[in-house]
């Protein structure tokens, strides 16, 4: 579901075209709902902000479920930052709920219908092409990079280099959640030895770049820089920090926006595997 996880800057913060396809659903459910429950004199917004809570619920706790060993504590489990969600998880506990409510509240039933049924058109009909147009695959982007040594590369032939799936992190010294995940990264750089893993800097110079790498004490592999964010540009990442996951053929097979943790890092590499 790469497509759906570019992201796009708004204002300071950033949301992935999921996230906001999401919130479009919801809202166009909220209206619907209203409009209907008007005419028969019954709510529906609690109901639809409850089933929303409780599939964020079940799709977190299902995704836990399967990562529990690259947790290190209750904390970790809670901070839901790092986009730690399994979607059928989430789908079923939906579903459940709102089969529950749609048995229990007959007064509710044509409604809450309705709700359900605009926002499911809605999101199908937004998110569906661009579904469809991701399975065309993406090649590695080829462009112009340099090193910290200030050698011209490009993420390409580091790819064919290297002959192994690839990794690539945008990111920045000034990002709170890039400069969070970056221990993670290298962490798992050193114990998956099957991965090339690229750190493309946006924007920043090398001095800057380097300094942070010292304070942090931080030694990474091919820490790249993209002067003039074009990398962001072409792949769609307007915010950061994002990670893409690139396959030994050198297609994108997932996009992550957001802060990775261990457990939502080893979800994409396993997807190259």
């Amino acid at each position: 579901m790469q497509a759906l996880n570019q992201s796009v800057a708004v204002g300071p913060m950033g949301f992935s075209i999921g996230q906001l396809l999401i919130i479009l659903a919801f809202g166009i459910a909220l209206l619907t709902g209203a409009l209907i429950g008007r005419r028969h004199r019954t709510p529906t917004a609690d109901t639809l902000f409850n089933l929303l809570l409780i599939a964020l619920i079940g799709a977190r706790l299902v995704f836990v479920t399967r990562y529990w060993n690259s947790y290190d504590g209750t904390l970790s489990l809670l901070d839901i930052r790092d986009g730690g969600f399994d979607p059928l998880g989430g789908l079923v506990a939906g579903v459940t709920y709102a089969a529950w409510r749609l048995w229990r509240s007959p007064r509710q039933r044509r409604p809450l219908s309705g709700a359900l049924l605009a926002g499911t058109l809605a999101w199908g009909l937004t998110a569906g092409p661009l579904l469809l147009i991701e399975k065309q695959g993406r090649p590695i982007p080829d462009t112009p990079l340099t090193t910290l040594a200030g050698d011209a590369t490009d993420l390409p032939g580091l790819a064919e280099r290297q002959s192994k799936p690839l990794v690539v992190n945008l990111w920045a010294t000034w990002c709170p959640p890039c400069r969070r995940e970056m221990p993670v990264f290298e962490q798992v750089q050193d114990e998956a030895s099957d991965i090339t893993f690229a750190f493309v800097n946006q924007g920043e110079n090398v001095a800057l770049v380097n300094r942070f790498l010292d304070e942090q004490s931080l030694e990474l592999d091919n820490v790249l820089l993209d002067a003039r964010t074009a990398l962001g540009d072409v792949t769609g990442a307007m915010a950061m920090p994002t990670t893409l996951f690139f396959d030994a053929k050198g297609q994108l097979v997932d996009t992550h926006f957001g802060e990775l943790s261990h457990a939502t890092l080893r979800q994409g590499l396993e997807r190259l595997r």
